[in-house]
Order: structure tokens, then sequence, then C-alpha cells
């Protein structure tokens, strides 16, 4: 019996070294998916490619993937010297070994451009992963140029990610203006070719790079004029939403930046935590620009914490009113707010801590000096009582107080504070609900997915049998039922 169990254990401790796949073996695994994909026509197989890529994204190195590249293409070809040469110069022996013996694959993937693209993408990433960012730049020129002359939907999924990484690489050296022009060809390549996938990536790509520069006006010209449709991909959607919201800020909407940016934050992948900090940070300050007063719940988000600190602060004071502590927050976390791009935002900000400050004081005081409201409102201006006038009367003319104005005597009335309930407020909240929900249903039903040709399958003679059947066993239990009941 010891001998068995001695036999037992010794191959359990020797799997893991030789049953664990290496990176390269994983490489060629994804490239057998994807030329199953491409001759099945099956996109789902190659986002399944794409997927699987991403995880082995830290694990590519120089060896892995001139092997790979060896095995793929043929050696000698424009594309095999092409990338190789953007690789660093490594020497492995075992890779070598690993290559010659599969020299009989290679003529069957060369031809496939899909194998071609998904080698251009392997590159691309290793070198701006590596922040090797001018052969980058090199590298994805090199693919767009080859994917203008493919026009296949086992493509498309490829592309896209192409097109993201051709943008980040210019983004990261500074010179996002530089393809921009190539950005709208490419658009108007993908439209014509009805690559919905690609439209909406490239849709991105240019709203970002107009609102890198502050163009808000050109950004929202293309976003009227380019063609919609449902969304493909919820990554892609979620960051449409994103630089919606953002537009609609700047152009005053702010009920449409709030549904949009609170949407994004939603719809956004758990592991996209930067991006959320970035949906949350904007809705607030949209929020806050409002009116409303966004719940401690929003800045206690597990992640968020120490980033949504300063918007914390931020909002604090204008929740009190306070005009110094506002300015103080302002300085103090100046250059948060300017690498946030929020800085015009908050400065608009200050109107509504002053109407906050003003709406407390029309609650405490039945009737206020003009001068005492300038005081308590921290006005530092050469006639703060004459500012005070003309900021209690703009606030009663929006319908931000319930009162009125004594100019003889320099005094600020408040009116009784009704029952609210008589008003229609509850109504449009509870409306503003409602609608909410029902747009989440809507949005939860086109979601749906059903199986292709559902209704179109036929009734098998076994199931048919079955059913008629049942359908007997129930008329005869019904009959039963009725010589009962007489």
């Amino acid at each position: 019996m010891t001998q068995d169990v001695e036999m037992k254990e010794l191959p359990s401790n020797s799997l893991p070294s030789s049953s664990t796949p290496s990176t390269l073996n994983h490489l060629k695994e994804i490239a057998s998916l994807i030329e199953t994909g491409a001759h099945a026509r099956e996109v789902r197989r190659i986002f399944r490619a794409v997927r699987l890529t991403m995880a082995l994204r830290r694990k590519l190195k120089p060896p892995v993937l001139s092997a790979f590249l060896n095995y793929v293409l043929t050696p000698g070809s424009d594309v095999h010297t092409r990338l190789i040469s953007f690789l660093p110069k490594e020497d492995d022996h075992e890779m070598e070994v690993d290559t010659a013996s599969s020299v009989t694959q290679v003529s069957l993937k060369h031809s496939l451009p899909e194998i071609e693209i998904f080698c251009y993408l392997l590159v691309l990433i290793f070198l701006i992963d590596k922040k090797k960012y001018n052969e980058a730049k090199a590298c994805s020129s090199a693919s767009i140029a080859r994917l203008k002359n493919v026009n296949r939907r086992t493509v498309d999924v490829l592309a896209s990610r192409l097109f993201f990484y051709y943008s980040l690489c210019y983004e990261l050296t500074g010179d996002l203006a530089e393809i921009r022009g190539n950005l709208l060809a490419l658009h108007r390549i993908a439209t014509l070719r009805h690559d919905e996938l690609g439209q909406e990536t490239l849709l991105n790509l240019l709203l970002r790079n107009y609102l890198h520069y502050n163009l808000y006006d050109q950004a929202e010209k293309l976003r009227s004029k380019a063609p919609r449709f449902e969304a493909h991909s919820n990554q892609q959607f979620c960051r449409y939403l994103f630089y919606l919201g953002k537009i609609r800020t700047i152009q005053l909407e702010y009920t449409d930046a709030k549904e949009s940016l609170l949407q994004a934050a939603r719809k956004a992948p758990v592991a996209a935590l930067g991006f959320r900090v970035q949906c949350n940070k904007w809705a607030i300050i949209v929020r806050l620009l409002l009116g409303e007063i966004p719940e401690r719940t929003v800045f206690m988000q597990k992640g968020m914490e120490k980033a949504l600190r300063p918007y914390f602060e931020l909002t604090n004071a204008v929740r009190i009113g306070d005009l110094e502590l506002f300015k103080s927050v302002a300085e103090k976390f100046s250059s948060i707010f300017s690498s946030d791009r929020t800085n015009n935002l908050i400065v608009r900000l200050r109107h509504n801590v002053i109407r906050t400050g003003l709406r407390n004081i029309s609650i405490s005081y039945s009737r206020i000096s003009l001068a005492d409201v300038a005081k308590k409102l921290r006005l530092d201006s050469a006639n703060p009582i004459a500012d005070a006038e003309s900021i209690v009367s703009k606030a009663i003319r929006d319908g931000a107080i319930d009162a009125t104005l004594d100019h003889a005597n320099e005094w600020m009335v408040s009116k009784e504070t009704g029952d609210i309930y008589s008003t229609n407020e509850p109504q449009m909240a509870f409306n503003s609900r409602i609608a909410f929900c029902l747009n989440m249903h809507n949005e939860a039903v086109r979601a749906l997915r059903f199986p292709p040709n559902s209704h179109k399958e036929k009734e098998s003679a076994e199931k048919r049998r079955e059913r008629q059947q049942q359908e007997q066993e129930l008329a005869k239990h019904i009959a039963e039922e009725d010589d009962d009941e007489f």
C-alpha cells in the first residue's frame, strides 16, 4: 500500500511544469482561433481571440513575439521584415527550435489578412507597453495603411483595436492633432463599408481628439452629423456617453449632461476604475451646477475615496454657501482641478455658492438688511450693498428664493414657507423617477438575446408525440372534472 501511494504522488508533483502551456503556445491557439473564425466568418471567435490576447499582454516578450511571427508569417516577406524590425534583437535558441517544427503550417496562414492584422496588433501593444512610442507610431501607421486595403467583417474587430492604439500612440507623444485628418478619412471608409464597430470607435476617437484641444463646437457638429445606430460595444458606448456629457456641460445643458454622465458611470465595467472616477467627477460638478447636492455615498464608493476627496470638500463648501471656504478649496486643489479640466466649471460654481448662502439666509431671517446680507455672504467688492441688492433681485427673479426687496429701507423681506406638497415639485420628482425606471426597462428589453432562427426551428417527431400525449391527458382530465361536477 505504501508503494501505491508513492507512485501516485510522483506524477502529481511533475504535472504543473509539464502541462502548463507557454505564452507562445497560447498565441498559436489564438491564431488558430482567428483562422477558424475567418474561414467560418464568425465574428464572435475574433472577439474571443482579442479578449484572450489582452489577458496575455504582460507576458509578451521579444523572443516570444519573434517566434510567433516566424510561425504565422513567411520569413523574408514585407510584413515579416517590417514587424521584426520593430522588435529588439535578442537570441533565444529554445524559441528557434520551437518554430522549426511548425514550418508546414506557415503557408496556410500567411494568406489570411486577419492573421497579418493580428500580428500588427501584438507588436503595437508590446511597443506601447515598453514605452517605445516612436516605434509604436511607425508600426501603427503601417497597420492603418494595410487596413485601408482590407474589407472583411472578420477584420473589423481587430481594426477597431488598431484604431484605438493608433490614436493612443500619438496622444502619448503629444501629436494628436496630426492624425485628425486620417481619423476622419478612416471614419468615412468605415461608413462606406458598413463597419459599424469601426464607426463607433473612430467617432469616439475623433470626439476625444477635439475635446483634447477644447474644440467643443466642432465635436458637437461631428456628433450631430455622424450616423447613429444600436451600440455594438458597451465600452465604446460608455465612452460616447462620457464625451457627450462633457459637450453638454460646456454648452450649459446640465440636465442632459447629468443623465449622460451618470449612465456612463453605471454602464462602465467594474474594472474600469479610472473611467468611472472621471465620470463621477464631472457628474458631481454638473449636479452642483444644477443646484443639487450629491449624497455622501457618491464620495464613499470603493476605490474612489481619495480621488473624489477634493470634490467632496468642494461640495461641502457649496452646501454651506460659504464663499470664503469655496475660494480656499478652489485654491488648495487648483492643480487637481486643472489636470481634470474642471477649472472653468468650478468658476461657474461661485454663483451657486452665493445663491445657496442667500437661500439659507432667506430661510433663517424673515427680514434682514442688505448690509448684513453682504456681510454674511462675504462679498469683497467696493460697494457690497449694491452688489447684494443685485444678487437678491436676480435670485428673486429666477425663483431661487421667495422674498421681496424693500429698496427704500434696503431690506430683504422673506415670505413664509408654504407646504411643498401643495406645489408641483413632488409630482415632477415622481415623474422623473418613473421615466428613469421605464428607460432602464426599455434598455433591458433591447439587450435581450435570442438564439438565431428560433422561430423557424421545426418540431421533431418525438416532441410532437409528447405534446399530443400531454394534450390528450389534459383533455381527459378536464372531461372527468366536468363529469364530477354533474
